[in-house]
């Protein structure tokens, strides 16, 4: 049997502590994220707050305890103007949470609710060239876009990154103002 399609909510700055530890996880033990140092709850909280005040979406999912299994947010791809219309994702899904559903989940919500934000294009950009990363995204509709050779040192060991994008909404057939 499927395990049931986590729900999808919004992210309050009360989430934060969950959120920190999914993410202190990844950190510690994988490739997908660069940062060699956790985010700390109160710099969790920011970034989910900054989400907020911007209208970008920062998203989680919920097991059926209504314990937070994972959480996805997009960001503007650079921080330079033109760059105003493309979004960035960012998904971790707590360990216990992994195959059942949760990645693909918040994806779909984070597609749905980037575009509604106005964001015409999503690039993933997937440190380690994380196998189980480019699965989700490419089963989501993102084409691949570069890959980008020994990037990082993390883990003892030089990781690639792989970009992947899809496009939101009219992407580039129209103004986007």
């Amino acid at each position: 049997m499927a395990a049931p399609v986590p729900a999808i909510r919004s992210a309050t700055p009360a989430d934060a502590a969950a959120i920190a530890a999914i993410y202190a996880h990844h950190v510690a033990h994988g490739t997908a994220s660069y940062d060699t140092e956790p985010r700390s709850v109160g710099a969790t909280g920011t970034l989910i707050a900054g989400h907020r005040e911007k209208g970008w979406p920062f998203v989680v999912a919920l097991a059926t305890d209504d314990m937070i299994a994972g959480y996805a947010y997009a960001s503007q791809f650079r921080p330079r103007a033109a760059y105003a219309w493309a979004c960035e994702d960012s998904i971790y899904v707590d360990p216990a949470q992994q195959g059942r559903g949760v990645g693909r989940a918040l994806l779909e919500a984070l597609l749905v609710t980037a575009e509604a934000a106005g964001f015409r294009t999503m690039v993933a950009v997937i440190g380690g060239g994380e196998p189980a990363s480019v699965a989700l995204h490419t089963a989501c509709g993102f084409a691949h876009a570069g890959r980008l050779r020994g990037m990082g040192w993390k883990h003892g060991r030089w990781l690639d990154t792989v970009y992947m994008q899809r496009t939101l909404g009219d992407g580039m057939t129209s103004s986007p103002t």
